[in-house]
C-alpha cells in the first residue's frame, strides 16, 4: 500500500508544478482590458514600493505597555465614584465627611497590613505579580548583622533605624573602628532628616514628641487636613547628629550640609546660619542645597524686609563666588522667600525670574505660583497678577508637567482663586484646560486641595456662566472630582434663581439629600425660601409641595434640628398652593408646638381655602390660632369670618369674642 501512494503523491506534484508554469504563463500574457497608462503605472508602483521597503528596528516594549494602551482608551466616567473607591460599592463616599472618613480608613488599614506583612515575611514569600510589584512584597526591617561593623551600620541606616545606627557607629568608635567618610555622611544625613528620632514605621505605635527644642524655634501651624501636619518635630540642641559632627576629625561639606539643612527643616534657623558661618571659616564652600535651605530660611532670622533680601543677596553673591551653579530649586527658594519681603517683592521678582531664564532654567508652576502671590495687591500702575496670570496660561497651554517642586501643587488652585476673585471666566476656562493636559491633574494636589480648586471653579461657573453650562459641569465633576460643601450647593441655588430655572429645585434637593448637606438649616431654608416665593403652574407646584413634605420627614427625623418659623411658613405656603389642605392644616398647628409665630400673610392665605372647602370649625380654629400669638391681622380674619361663613351661635360668639379683644382700646 505504501509504494502506490508514493507515485501518487509524485504523480499530482509534477503535475502541479505544470499547471501552475501554465496559468502563470497564461496571467502574464493577459491584459484585462489594462492601457498601456496603467501598465505602466503598476509598473513604476511595483518598482516603488520594492525599493522602499525598510525593516524596521526590533521595539523593546516595557512590561506596562498593554496595560497603559487599555488604559488610554478608558475615559473618567463622571457618574461613577473616584477609583480608589470602587473595589468596594458599601463603602463609596457620598460627602465630602465621608470621602475623608473612607480615605482615612483605608490609609489606616493598608498601614496595618502592611505592619503586618513586614513583621511576618515568612507568611508572604509567593509572588504571584507580573510584573513584579515591590510594594506588595514585604520589606527586610528585621538586622540580619548583628556584629560590630561597618557593614552592619551600613544596614541599620538602609534599614532607616536611627537609634540603632547611632549605637552601632557608637560601639565602631569605642572599638577603635574607623568609619569611612561615605558612611559617615549617610548617617548625619539619616539623623538629621529624621531629627534624630526614628521614624514612625506604617501601621506602629506613635510616639509623642514632648521635649521641647531651641528658643529659636517656632512651631508652624499645620496646613493641611492629615494627620501628617500635626507631627512636627523641632531640632533639639546638641543631639547626636552635633555629637557625631563635634568628634569627627575631619568635616568636609556634605557634612555640614547635613546638619544645615536638617536644622532649617526642623526649624533651627539662627543655629544653620552659625553652622554656615563656622564652615566658611574652615574654607570650605557649601553645595546648591544647602544655598537652597539658607536661602528659604533667610526670612524667619531677619525682621525687616530690607534685611531679608540683603542677606539672600549675600548668599546669592557667595554662591557666584564660590561658583555653585543654582537649580531651580534655587530660584523657587528666592522667590517664597521674595514674599515675604513687602514692598521689595514686586521689583526683585522681575529680575529674579530674568536671571532664572539668562541660565537656561526652566521655570516650573511653583515659580508661577510665587510671581502671582508676590503681585497679589499689586499698584494701581504696575501689573495685576490677573494680567500675570493670562501671559502665563498663554505661555503654558498645552504644556504636559512634571512635579520638580513640592510647591507645584499649589499653583492651580492659585490661578483658579485670582479667576474667581476678577470674575474672569474665560481665563478660568483655560486655567483648566491646562489641567486637562496630559496628567497635569496630578499636579491639584492631595484631596484636599483637589476639593479647593474644584470649589473655586465651581463657584466662578455658577456666578458668570449660563445655567446649562453650570448643569453640565455640575454632573461633570460631581461626584467623580468634586464633592460640594453648602456653600457650592447655595451658588447652585443662587445661579438657579439668576436664570430663572426653579423648576430643578425638586431635583437639586434630592442632591443635597444625597450629598449630606440636609442638616445645613441656612441651606434649606434658602431652597424653601426661593420655592415659596411666588406661586407657579399647577405641574411645579406639585413637585414643590412633594419637595416641601420630603423636606419636613428629614426635619422631623431628626430630633436635634429645629423647625424655624421661615420653614414652618414657607413648607405651609407650598402646600396651600398645590391645594393639599389638610397636610397644611397639619403644618399650621406645628406653629404653636413648636412655639413659632406664623406669619400674617399666611393665615391671610389660608383663610380663603378654608371657605372654598366650607369648613367654618377650621376658620374659627384660624382666628383663635391668630389671637394665640396676638398678631395684629386678629380683628381682620375675625370681620371676614363672620362675614363670609355660616356659623353655629357658639362659634360666633366665640368669634365676636376675639373680635372684640383684638380691637385697638382707645
Amino acid at each position: 500500500m505504501a509504494a502506490p501512494g508514493k507515485h501518487i503523491g509524485h504523480y499530482m506534484q509534477r503535475n502541479g508544478r505544470i499547471l501552475l508554469f501554465n496559468f502563470e504563463q497564461l496571467w502574464g500574457n493577459r491584459s484585462f482590458g489594462w492601457t498601456p497608462a496603467l501598465r505602466q503605472q503598476a509598473a513604476e508602483i511595483t518598482t516603488e514600493s520594492t525599493e522602499s521597503v525598510v525593516i524596521p528596528r526590533k521595539k523593546t516594549w516595557s512590561k506596562e505597555a498593554v496595560l497603559e494602551a487599555l488604559a488610554s482608551t478608558v475615559s473618567r466616567d463622571p457618574t461613577a465614584h473616584p477609583y480608589q473607591f470602587q473595589d468596594d460599592s458599601y463603602l463609596s463616599p457620598r460627602t465630602s465627611t465621608e470621602f475623608r472618613l473612607f480615605t482615612l480608613s483605608q490609609e489606616s488599614g493598608r498601614s496595618a497590613a502592611k505592619y503586618f506583612v513586614n513583621n511576618n515575611p515568612k507568611f508572604f514569600t509567593k509572588d504571584f505579580a507580573e510584573p513584579h510589584i515591590p510594594c506588595l512584597m514585604p520589606e527586610t526591617l528585621s538586622l540580619l548583622l548583628e556584629e560590630v561593623s561597618e557593614d552592619a551600620l551600613k544596614e541599620r541606616i538602609g534599614l532607616r533605624k536611627v537609634g540603632a545606627a547611632v549605637d552601632m557607629y557608637d560601639q565602631l568608635l569605642q572599638a577603635g573602628t574607623a568609619v569611612s567618610m561615605e558612611t559617615t555622611h549617610d548617617l548625619l544625613d539619616l539623623i538629621s532628616f529624621y531629627c534624630d528620632r526614628d521614624p514612625i514605621q506604617e501601621g506602629g505605635p506613635q510616639e509623642e514628641n514632648a521635649e521641647e527644642g531651641a528658643e529659636e524655634v517656632k512651631r508652624r501651624k499645620p496646613k493641611g487636613r492629615w494627620a501628617n501636619d500635626f507631627l512636627k518635630l523641632t531640632w533639639k540642641e546638641n543631639n547626636n547628629a552635633e555629637r557625631i559632627f563635634n568628634l569627627l576629625p575631619e568635616r568636609d561639606t556634605q557634612c555640614y550640609s547635613a546638619l544645615i539643612r536638617g536644622m532649617v527643616k526642623h526649624g533651627a534657623y539662627t543655629k544653620a546660619f552659625s553652622m554656615y558661618t563656622d564652615m566658611l571659616n574652615n574654607r570650605l564652600t557649601a553645595d546648591v542645597h544647602t544655598f537652597n535651605a539658607l536661602i528659604s530660611a533667610a526670612p524667619e532670622v531677619r525682621e525687616k524686609f530690607n534685611e531679608r533680601w540683603d542677606l539672600i543677596t549675600e548668599l546669592l553673591t557667595q554662591m557666584n563666588q564660590q561658583k555653585v551653579r543654582p537649580n531651580l530649586l534655587t530660584f523657587n527658594s528666592t522667590l517664597k522667600s521674595l514674599r515675604r519681603c513687602g514692598y521689595m517683592a514686586k521689583t526683585q521678582a522681575p529680575h529674579t525670574l530674568n536671571e532664572m531664564r539668562a541660565l537656561g532654567i526652566a521655570p516650573s508652576l511653583a515659580t508661577y505660583d510665587h510671581i502671582l502671590a508676590v503681585f497679589f495687591k499689586s499698584a494701581p500702575s504696575g501689573p495685576s497678577n490677573i494680567d500675570i496670570l493670562e501671559e502665563v496660561i498663554t505661555e503654558l497651554k498645552g504644556t504636559s508637567f512634571t512635579c520638580q517642586d513640592p510647591n507645584d501643587v499649589v499653583f492651580f488652585s492659585s490661578a483658579m482663586r485670582i479667576c474667581l476673585d476678577h470674575k474672569d471666566l474665560e481665563l478660568g476656562y483655560k486655567v483648566h484646560s491646562l489641567v486637562e493636559v496630559g496628567e497635569n491633574w496630578r499636579l491639584l494636589g492631595n484631596a484636599y486641595r483637589q476639593s479647593i480648586y474644584y470649589g473655586r471653579f465651581f463657584n466662578l461657573l455658577c456666578m458668570m456662566e449660563q445655567i446649562d453650562e453650570v448643569l453640565k459641569w455640575y454632573r461633570r465633576i460631581i461626584p467623580s472630582l468634586y464633592y460640594p460643601n453648602s456653600q457650592g450647593m447655595q451658588d447652585l441655588l443662587q445661579a438657579l434663581d439668576t436664570d430663572s430655572r426653579l423648576d430643578l429645585l425638586p431635583t437639586i434637593w434630592k442632591d443635597i439629600k444625597t450629598l449630606g448637606h440636609d442638616n445645613k438649616s441656612e441651606l434649606v431654608e434658602e431652597l424653601l425660601g426661593l420655592m415659596a416665593r411666588e406661586k407657579r403652574s399647577p405641574e411645579v407646584q406639585e413637585s414643590f409641595a412633594a419637595c416641601a413634605l420630603d423636606i419636613k420627614s428629614v426635619i422631623d427625623g431628626r430630633p436635634n434640628q429645629e423647625w424655624s418659623a421661615s420653614s414652618l411658613t414657607h413648607v405651609t405656603t407650598l402646600l396651600l398652593w398645590a391645594n393639599k389642605s389638610q397636610q397644611a392644616w397639619e403644618m399650621l398647628q406645628l406653629f404653636k408646638a413648636k412655639n413659632r409665630v406664623p406669619s400674617e400673610g399666611l393665615l391671610t392665605n389660608f383663610l380663603p381655602l378654608c371657605h372654598s372647602s366650607g369648613d367654618s370649625q377650621r376658620a374659627v380654629e384660624l382666628v383663635q390660632l391668630s389671637a394665640a400669638f396676638c398678631l395684629p391681622a386678629t380683628s381682620g380674619l375675625a370681620k371676614q369670618t363672620l362675614a363670609e361663613f355660616e356659623l353655629t351661635e357658639e362659634q360666633r360668639a366665640v368669634v365676636s369674642e376675639l373680635e372684640a379683644a383684638a380691637e385697638p382700646s382707645d
